[in-house]
């Protein structure tokens, strides 16, 4: 452990130049004017547009970041997918090793192999070979109650950061009390490990845009108000890492736009006969091992796995008239757009840029099951951006959280209920490749000359490098 007092990273010329690498999410060229301390960043450092993946979501493009390949390599085609081998669809699973290809750490130790890295929640962190890492990872207790929490490595760092800065707060990470108070966290943890530990690469994710941008859209001032409170609050990590010798980078992964249809996919496959569910209670199961074709809906992209190739005339057919669907890949298509992976879908649906996918498959909310209306990101076989949301149809959901709540701290159980099955509230989505620079994402180096022009997301891990120091890792790793 570092002495706290010292004043730079910097080893004296003689090691790596230390990086910290933010990832806004959301971050657009057009959020920078809300943004000043961001702005300056770019303005006397450097700035550059941002190329992204398809699909330009968290998971697939933080892999292209880290690996410098497409999805089509790496594997991660999307925020979660369709685990054939396992008959389930999952999202948000967290362990490294479901991310193929050489990491950015990997390349770096070829050169300086004693190069030190700390993830704070970055994707993928669980069982990725950092120094340190601090993610998300509720405490799941055997009575069925999810209490907030996090995963250390060391796992001493766990009762150092709870101690000092409070539980994480998970219910501020994500659902309707999704807030700034998560990225403060992570933003008071970043710095404490920069005064603690200071490694040569620190990654550092940080939420906050994900929220209002998708609840209200991004040109609602609610957004803009979010865009300058995060702004404001980046300001002291930007101020230590500028006092300890830090090379500083800001980049997003996409930009969220304006949308206003839901597109209900496998309502679509179920109506033609090729979706199945299984009913228990009343409630009915997607049934994906025994569906003909289904949907893994992931904002403005959804896999459409497709069982038979026999069955695959028959979904282009059912979704062919299918309104707000700009695009249905095939082989070719996912080739040509890096997302030719064994995980990917037979096809692949691609959004109108003001339409988004859901993931509904039952005809009557009576029969949805009892998930729909919960933060639930890992039973729903999809995402569902509507848990951002109380139900603004039911006059009485904030009585029956608080009801809920007081049960659960009686240790009585619970059922939090509040998630409208009504998707018309999101006005905000990502997903698909922007059409205009502005509405896409951008990078910002605190080193003038480092970017310029664009830079492809297949070649931040080799910007990182170089600004590193680290120019020889392998052949193809340098600028």
């Amino acid at each position: 452990m570092s002495d706290p007092s010292h004043p730079s990273d910097t080893s004296a010329g003689t090691g790596p130049t230390p990086l910290l690498v933010l990832d806004v999410v959301g971050l657009t060229p057009r959020l920078l004017d809300h943004m000043p301390r961001l702005k300056a960043l770019g303005s006397s450092g450097s700035r550059a547009s941002l190329g992204t993946v398809l699909p330009a979501v968290t998971c697939a493009a933080q892999s292209t970041f880290l690996t410098g390949t497409a999805p089509a390599e790496h594997g991660i085609v999307g925020n979660g997918w369709y685990f054939r081998e396992m008959g389930e669809v999952l999202l948000w699973r967290q362990h490294n090793g479901l991310v193929g290809g050489d990491k950015l750490w990997d390349a770096a130790r070829r050169v300086h192999p004693g190069y030190t890295v700390a993830n704070v929640c970055w994707w993928y962190a669980m069982g990725s070979d950092t120094d340190i890492t601090v993610t998300p990872r509720p405490v799941y207790y055997a009575d069925g109650r999810k209490e907030p929490d996090c995963y250390t490595r060391p796992p001493a760092l766990h009762d150092e950061l709870t101690a000092k800065l409070g539980t994480f707060p998970l219910f501020h990470f994500w659902g309707p009390g999704a807030d700034l108070v998560s990225s403060q966290w992570i933003i008071d943890a970043t710095r404490h490990l920069l005064r603690t530990r200071p490694t040569d690469l620190v990654l550092t994710y940080i939420p906050h845009l994900d929220y209002d941008l998708q609840r209200y859209g991004p040109d609602d001032p609610r957004a803009h108000a979010a865009a300058a409170e995060l702004d404001t609050a980046l300001g002291p990590l930007l101020d230590d890492a500028t006092a300890r010798g830090r090379t500083v980078v800001a980049l997003s992964e996409y930009g969220i736009t304006p949308v206003s249809r839901p597109v209900d996919i496998n309502r679509a496959l179920r109506r033609a006969g090729l979706l199945e569910v299984h009913t228990q209670d009343g409630m009915e199961y997607l049934d994906p091992g025994a569906s003909r074709a289904f949907a893994v809906a992931d904002h403005q992209l959804a896999h459409v796995y497709v069982r038979r190739e026999e069955d695959l005339e028959a979904t282009r057919t059912a979704l062919a008239g299918l309104t707000g669907i700009a695009e249905l890949l095939d082989d070719e298509g996912k080739k040509a757009h890096g997302l030719d992976h064994p995980r990917s879908g037979e096809l692949v649906a691609v959004a109108e840029p003001d339409a988004w996918f859901t993931y509904y498959y039952w005809l009557d909310d009576a029969r949805a099951p009892d998930f729909a209306q919960l933060v639930e990101i890992h039973r729903k076989p999809g995402y569902d951006p509507a848990e951002l949301f109380m139900d603004p149809k039911d006059p009485y959901v904030r009585l029956r959280a608080a009801t809920a709540l007081a049960r659960k701290k009686t240790g009585m159980r619970y059922r939090m209920a509040v998630v409208p099955l009504d998707p018309a509230p999101v006005r905000g989505s990502h997903g698909r490749l922007p059409d205009r620079e502005e509405d896409g994402p951008v990078l910002l180096c605190s080193q003038p000359g480092a970017v310029r022009g664009r830079v492809a997301a297949t070649d931040v891990k080799t910007l990182l490098l170089h600004l590193a120091g680290l120019t020889n890792a392998t052949e193809g790793d340098t600028p």
